[in-house]
């Protein structure tokens, strides 16, 4: 019996020392990754801790450590273009902690949830609005990059004096109400069908120049034919095509041949 109490008083001793090596543990391990905020009595200190083993004063020490790989953090915002148009954009947002500045983004901001939920979050939100305000729906869509290039440098700028870094950002979407679909989707079949009037109107418009042109043609070629027409011309022709047959005349007088030299007179009048 007394055995067994000495055992009993000994596994508790044991305990109770293992709980006090627990607590007065002269040291703190920091991960990969991470920067240990070095605080005594609850006051941060300027001292930032880096990755390994750190000798620590127990009781008068602790160590609060913070992650400062790139974290990504997706945010849902609604924003109106230059031209009043209601723009709802997706956008994915990376992100770290400068290593640094752990202790001072600790002491003023608190840790990684405090930092999203105060800092990030409404940042990200004011410079799309700002950004998304220079332009119209339509430049929206067809300068995505200067948009893009605008609302990295809005919060790079605004994010640094929070000691925070912007890795990357991207729009991942960006769409507009369904009545500005509607109009967009209207406005291009209208477009479509200008552009097929105008072509319609183009080709009548060149199929009758054509015909205007093919007429003064013809006008021109005949005009030139009257003009080099000749009677001597004609005689030619007619002598070269004649066989020798002279043409037979019916009259009151009976058939006769007809008189050359007559017709010769005639076409010399």
């Amino acid at each position: 019996m007394k055995k067994n109490k000495s055992l009993s008083k000994a596994g508790k001793l044991t305990a109770f020392l293992l709980l006090l090596a627990i607590v007065f543990t002269p040291f703190s391990v920091v991960s990969a990754g991470e920067r240990g905020v070095l605080m005594q009595f609850g006051k941060v200190q300027d001292t930032i801790l880096g990755e390994g083993i750190h000798l620590i004063i127990p009781l008068a020490n602790s160590v609060k450590k913070l992650s400062i790989r790139v974290q990504k953090q997706e945010i849902s915002a609604e924003a109106s273009s230059k031209d009043l148009q209601d723009v709802f954009t997706d956008v994915a947002l990376n992100w770290h902690i400068i290593p640094q500045e752990a202790n001072a983004i600790y002491q003023e901001i608190g840790d990684e949830n405090a930092v999203v939920e105060r800092i990030i979050n409404p940042a990200v939100k004011e410079v799309l609005k700002a950004v998304i305000a220079k332009y119209t729906a339509e430049e929206i869509i067809t300068k995505r990059g200067e948009v893009k290039a605008g609302l990295d440098e809005g919060l790079t700028a605004r994010l640094n004096s929070y000691h925070i870094s912007v890795d990357d950002i991207s729009l991942v979407h960006v769409h507009f109400s369904q009545q500005f679909g509607e109009a967009v989707e209207a406005k291009q079949i209208a477009e479509q069908e200008a552009k097929r009037a105008e072509f319609i109107a183009l080709k009548a418009s060149k199929e009758a120049e054509a015909k205007v042109n093919l007429a003064r043609g013809e006008a021109e070629a005949q005009s030139l034919v009257r003009e080099t027409l000749t009677t001597e011309l004609l005689q030619k022709q007619a002598i070269e095509k004649w066989n020798g047959n002279l043409p037979l005349i019916v009259g009151k007088g009976g058939p006769k041949f007809m008189d050359l030299s007559q017709f010769a007179k005639a076409a010399g009048k």
